[in-house]
């Protein structure tokens, strides 16, 4: 197929370069340099958003926040003017539109409708597992749409990830990429907890964290995040920023729908003093650098010191 591929990030350029592998004619495009990555594959770099629109059949995009989609959808040279020259596709099926970001759902749902007014389809398709799932084409993948449009790309998402759901109409994949967040960021909290109350305390972190992975509170969070805050290591696979955003979405929508999120409250105060102090760059795990400034004390393993 003829697939385009708008937003070559950490995760963008990998996910784009299983597309190429995979033998599908990839045109691509990026606001910075071109990835080594992408330059090693036999993809076609375009000037502009515009020109991916009116070349794909199928046109992802993988960019940070809701103004970069509809910047990039229906900005000048975006997407939506490729598309006003034709939405078909070569098969005669609608092109597809397909964002892998997470952005609002609400605002999904207008961008949703604006591409349909073209003629072409739209599935909102965030993923989680990170810059590890990107490369190793283990994402998870939410999407949102309708089922025609995304039984049609469901082999093109399969080359990215291996749980792939449609969870149901346009803003659904969005919704649940939120409440995916809702529990990670939950979940780094009490790791980081657990580990700095232990540390505190004279014990090990990383024989708590041991005998932890045996037990109920055993977790993918504990297992991975909990050995980066112990070894330090918090160059980034998810940045505080993108995790800060997508907690913002998460407490607009509690506000719009009329209910709490404490706990999520909570957690997004947490990675604001990371921000505050610099941090925001660093991978989500580092959350915990914030409980340790509060709890004057460095989570460490025993042989290194506190």
């Amino acid at each position: 197929m003829k697939i385009g591929f708008i937003g070559l990030g950490i995760m963008g350029a990998p996910m784009a370069r299983h597309l190429a592998d995979a033998g599908h004619e990839l045109f691509v495009h990026t606001r910075s340099h071109l990835p080594e990555l992408i330059r090693q594959s036999s993809a076609t770099p375009c000037a502009h958003a515009e020109e991916v629109g009116a070349k794909a059949d199928v046109v992802f995009t993988m960019v940070p926040d809701t103004p970069d989609v509809e910047r990039v959808l229906f900005g000048e040279h975006g997407v939506a003017a490729g598309l006003k020259a034709g939405a078909t596709a070569e098969d005669g099926h609608p092109k597809v539109v397909v964002d892998m970001s997470s952005i609002s759902p609400m605002a999904t749902k207008a961008f949703a409708t604006r591409i349909n007014e073209l003629g072409a389809d739209y599935v909102d398709a965030p993923v989680s597992g990170g810059e590890v799932g990107a490369k190793a084409a283990s994402l998870t993948i939410m999407c949102g749409g309708p089922e025609r449009a995304f039984e049609r790309v469901r082999p093109l998402l399969e080359t990215m990830g291996k749980n792939i759901t449609l969870v149901g109409g346009n803003g659904d994949g969005q919704t649940t990429k939120v409440a995916n967040q809702i529990i990670v960021a939950l979940n780094i909290a009490a790791v980081g907890e657990a580990l700095l109350f232990a540390s505190k305390a004279g014990a090990d972190p990383a024989k708590v964290r041991q005998a932890l992975m045996g037990g109920f509170a055993a977790s993918r969070i504990l297992e991975v995040h909990g050995e980066r805050m112990i070894r330090r290591t918090f160059n980034p696979g998810f940045r505080i920023r993108l995790h800060q955003k997508d907690l913002g979405l998460a407490l607009q929508g509690a506000r719009e729908l009329g209910v709490a999120l404490p706990q999520t409250a909570s957690a997004a105060q947490l990675m604001q003093v990371c921000a505050a102090n610099g941090m925001d760059d660093l991978d989500h795990s580092a959350l915990v650098r914030a409980l340790e400034m509060m709890g004057a004390h460095e989570v460490a393993q025993a042989e290194t010191g506190s």
